[in-house]
């Protein structure tokens, strides 16, 4: 079982942003037994279940999947690996109707994050959203906007927010022991293999592909987009930078002490496998510009798996005094002749090429989460407000890219000044199924 106690105390409050659980509407204490519905178990919810169920007083009850095969596997290796049953369903709007789940986690494809989220906190449940928030900024104000109105937590899936050791590096760098840090770049590598050519064909009867697609317009489905391959589709995913990089950038903006840039550059191009159905780039150099002569670049490639600094993701930061190097496996720190002058090691992972990426931060960002819930954690790590920002750094990266490469942005609010980029602010959805805040 795991506790919170392995946490280090002085790392935990540090710089996150405050949440009273005295303003919920529902309080649950400290003692009392709290019940997880899980809606999305392929990918992603496989480390929700885990992360939950070892949880101290939490009981896994419920897995909502639109995948009947699926849903039914990961009950029979929920109950051998945690020795208890769950309760299952095709429809997440079930786990809605029945008081017998408190907690919703949110572990689908991205096109599903916010409406799945929204629904749940309108139905009075506390939320814990995989990252990234939505597939459109418009999505996050949404969120930002429900949480607001109902009073829910709202935890976001960045679950590097919760490393001791990132905080312990948050310390020193607020503390000015690297100066001021001018710049941050990061990457990430993998070695991703072509996803064909599809073909227009029948779903297979165990998929519901109406709920599948849910708020996204109605298509046909096609051969090689489920359950993985719909990042690489501009119409559900939200490419290797909301997939991927979303972590990186999160934590370089955490400890610069920057939020919305200025200037946002973007290039790339799909280099490997031309002529699959890939819509997207494969390889991406993004840089953000923020105000004061700050930077934030990404360097991504999906499909060549070259390490730097012997890691296959990461971030360096640069500072005036000295910079460090940070992943989920701890830091290192620099003088500024490029010396190490101290290496902090964490028991995580920080492996590029598996789609569940289960880990001991998954514990403690879930740890937090449920803390926040109880009333027994006064600083929640990862808010919809600091998601928000850091999935529209992503978001923005994909404007640019899909508008010429290049684009100028308001820095009090994210939002693009081109037209052209302005109009991916927002998507289309299915009448009916409209994400609203």
């Amino acid at each position: 079982m795991f506790d919170r106690r392995t946490m280090m105390k002085g790392a935990v409050a540090t710089g996150a942003m405050a949440i009273s659980a005295s303003s919920y509407a529902r309080i649950l204490g400290a003692n009392d037994r709290i019940r997880v519905g899980i809606v999305g178990v392929n990918g992603r919810g496989q480390a929700h279940m885990s992360a939950f169920a070892k949880q101290p007083n939490v009981q896994v009850t419920h897995f909502a999947d639109v995948d009947s095969t699926v849903l039914a596997k990961r009950a029979g290796e929920f109950a051998q690996r945690h020795g208890s049953k769950v309760e299952t369903t095709g429809d997440y709007r079930r786990l809605l109707d029945t008081k017998a789940v408190d907690v919703i986690t949110v572990a689908t494809p991205d096109h599903w994050h916010a409406k799945v989220a929204i629904d749940a906190m309108n139905a009075g449940r506390n939320v814990y959203i995989e990252k990234p928030i939505g597939i459109a900024p418009a999505e996050g104000e949404a969120l930002i906007a429900a949480q607001k109105r109902t009073g829910r937590v709202l935890q976001v899936g960045n679950q590097q927010r919760s490393s001791v050791e990132t905080r312990q590096l948050l310390d020193l760098i607020r503390a000015g022991e690297l100066g001021d840090m001018y710049e941050a770049q990061t990457w990430y590598a993998n070695n991703r293999k072509s996803i064909g050519k599809g073909h227009i064909v029948p779903p297979p009867a165990n998929l519901d592909w109406n709920m599948w697609q849910g708020p996204r317009p109605r298509g046909p489905y096609r051969s090689n987009l489920v359950h993985y391959n719909w990042h690489w589709f501009w119409k559900y995913g939200t490419g290797e930078i909301c997939n991927n990089a979303m972590h990186e950038l999160d934590i370089a903006r955490w400890l610069m002490g920057v939020t919305y840039p200025s200037t946002v550059t973007a290039r790339g191009a799909r280099r490997f496998y031309q002529g699959d159905d890939w819509e997207m780039y494969d390889s991406l150099a993004l840089n953000l510009g923020f105000d004061g002569g700050r930077t934030i670049r990404w360097d991504g490639e999906s499909c060549n798996g070259m390490l730097r600094y012997g890691r296959g993701r990461g971030t360096l930061l640069l500072g005036t005094k000295g910079s460090a190097v940070v992943d989920r496996n701890g830091f290192e720190l620099y003088d500024l002749a490029g010396k190490k002058l101290r290496e902090v090691k964490a028991p995580a992972e920080s492996e590029t090429t598996g789609t569940v990426g289960e880990g001991v931060l998954d514990l403690y960002h879930a740890a937090n989460f449920l803390g926040v819930v109880r009333g027994t954690e006064t600083a929640q790590h990862s808010p919809i407000q600091e998601g928000h920002i850091s999935t529209t750094l992503c978001h923005l990266g994909n404007m640019a890219y899909r508008t010429g490469g290049a684009i100028t942005v308001d820095p009090a609010t994210g939002k693009p000044r081109e037209a052209a980029a302005l109009k991916l602010w927002a998507v289309d959805y299915e009448p009916g199924w409209e994400v609203r805040g």
